[in-house]
């Protein structure tokens, strides 16, 4: 069973008695209650949460208290000099008064980790961290009680909430780590504490807070120093870093590095693969043990990441058998290559909604997953193309620089939002070139009309860029009544 933020079957055992968070933060409890899950937003608090109240950049969560109560929370924890307004009728011995919630929030998910004896695995990287971490606990979830960090959870408040809502009788707990900056992953993954940590690729996201890639290769190999258990890091040999990383996981007192990719010298490698529009079958060698096995969701990328997932595994000595299976039943997830098959009245259109980030490293890898579809009748292969942020002083180079790849992977038309891709579209050859926009609300009415039946839409921005409204509008093209799933944003976090 995969539990992601609560384990709605645990009537008997509480994810939390007031003694026990008592305990974890030093505060007496002036009441004896309950709660089934931790929550620090009250939008998607539920009836049993313990309601942190965290102190944002932007917002106060001291002033959603009554919100909380309102909501059903159990408890709510409050920083002592807070001034609550407008909690008439809480119940006073239901708040908890700490002297600062954010450390609270910390004290509670270090509380969660000492009392789950399970194995631990964090994933970072630049890109394919978010995909690698939901597949092991898809994997994982086949095995044992498996807890995983929701949605981009992977921030100073994320991690310490998802280490929070792990119930103590996990069996594998898997947790992002992600960041912006130098010297971020360094607190997150004391806190967490892995027994295996994963790399996964180091690219060009955020370069404009570095130097250059080895800066972000070094912030990334921060992960390696919360290394506890096992003390076992995970490289990828492919990288230019593969050295550097290996290096600091040893540096700092790493007992085992184990490196994946397709080269030989990989203890987890890539044999054989075939690439299709969507899946992959591919053989490879996995510490040693032979394996053949198909990738539900399609693309070049996602087999490196299989090979990463693999290898935990076969570190853990657990079912690898039932890991290659479960990498049967992948899907893309929303926002990260989710694929949905619009019905129109003269046939169907193909998207793909890759719109939560994007990075040059991810923006050529779904270029080419793009160029893998078939081309259905008169259908085209179209892009559509948000900018790429926090890219610095490479930014203009390097969204020009698509236009070989879009040529590469035989892209018929681009259509382009934002005013980096206006030096992108400006770059193309004529006969690509679609309509360019400058925001997604310019190009919404244009896209809707400009798709027919056949074509295969991708659809790829940084997510400040908002191309999920894109997609949404392609989905409500769909004319089957009941056409299901609604397209969900995820919750943001780092890099």
């Amino acid at each position: 069973m995969t539990e992601t933020g609560r384990d709605m079957s645990q009537e008997a055992r509480p994810l939390w008695t007031s003694k026990e968070v008592s305990e974890a933060l030093g505060v007496p409890s002036q009441a004896e209650w309950q709660a089934q899950g931790v929550s620090i937003d009250t939008r998607t608090l539920s009836h049993g949460d313990i309601f942190v109240a965290i102190r944002g950049d932007r917002l106060d969560g001291h002033d959603y208290v009554s919100n909380a109560f309102e909501n059903g929370a159990a408890v709510a924890i409050v920083a002592a000099d807070a001034k609550l307004n407008d909690i008439n009728g809480v119940d006073e011995t239901h708040l908890l008064r700490v002297t600062d919630t954010q450390d609270a929030l910390e004290r509670l998910g270090q509380a969660a980790r000492n009392r789950m004896s399970g194995k631990v695995i964090a994933v970072t990287g630049s890109v394919g961290k978010t995909t690698v971490k939901e597949c092991l606990g898809l994997v994982f979830s086949q095995i044992g009680k498996t807890h995983i960090s929701q949605a981009s959870y992977n921030n100073l408040w994320g991690v310490p909430l998802s280490l929070a809502r792990m119930p103590a009788d996990t069996e594998f707990g898997v947790f992002e780590i992600g960041m912006n900056h130098a010297g971020e992953i360094s607190p997150l993954t004391r806190q967490v504490r892995p027994d295996i940590a994963v790399i996964t690729k180091i690219a060009n996201a955020h370069i404009e807070h570095f130097d250059s890639l080895e800066g972000i290769a070094r912030a990334k190999a921060e992960i390696f120093e919360g290394l506890g258990g096992l003390k076992t890091a995970l490289v990828p040999a492919d990288s230019e870093w593969a050295a550097l990383l290996t290096q600091s996981a040893k540096d700092v007192g790493a007992r085992r590095v184990v490196s994946f990719g397709e080269s030989d010298t990989c203890d987890a490698r890539v044999i054989s693969f075939k690439l299709h529009d969507h899946c992959s079958c591919v053989s490879a060698e996995i510490l040693g043990q032979s394996v053949t096995f198909r990738i539900g969701a399609p693309g070049h990328h996602q087999i490196v990441n299989a090979m990463s997932i693999l290898a935990t595994v076969q570190v853990l000595e657990e079912d690898l058998t039932s890991a290659v299976l479960s990498l049967g039943e992948m899907k893309a997830m929303d926002g990260r290559g989710r694929r949905h098959n619009i019905s129109l009245s003269d046939g169907e259109l193909i998207v793909i909604d890759e719109s939560y980030n994007a990075n040059p490293e991810s923006m050529v890898a779904a270029l080419k997953t793009l160029g893998q579809f078939p081309r259905l009748g008169q259908g085209r292969r179209i892009a559509v193309l948000g900018d790429m942020k926090e890219l610095g002083g490479q930014g203009d180079a390097l969204h020009k620089s698509l236009v070989e790849h879009i040529v590469n992977t035989d892209v018929d038309i681009v259509f382009t939002v934002g005013a980096q891709m206006k030096l992108l579209q400006d770059a193309l050859p004529g006969g690509r070139r679609g309509a360019h926009a400058t925001s997604v609300d310019g190009l919404k009415s244009f896209l809707t009309r400009e798709v027919h039946a056949g074509d295969a839409v991708m659809v790829k921005g940084s997510n400040s860029m908002r191309l999920s409204e894109l997609v949404k509008c392609l989905v409500d093209l769909d004319v089957e009544e009941g056409f299901g799933a609604p397209i969900v944003q995820n919750e943001g976090g780092m890099s």
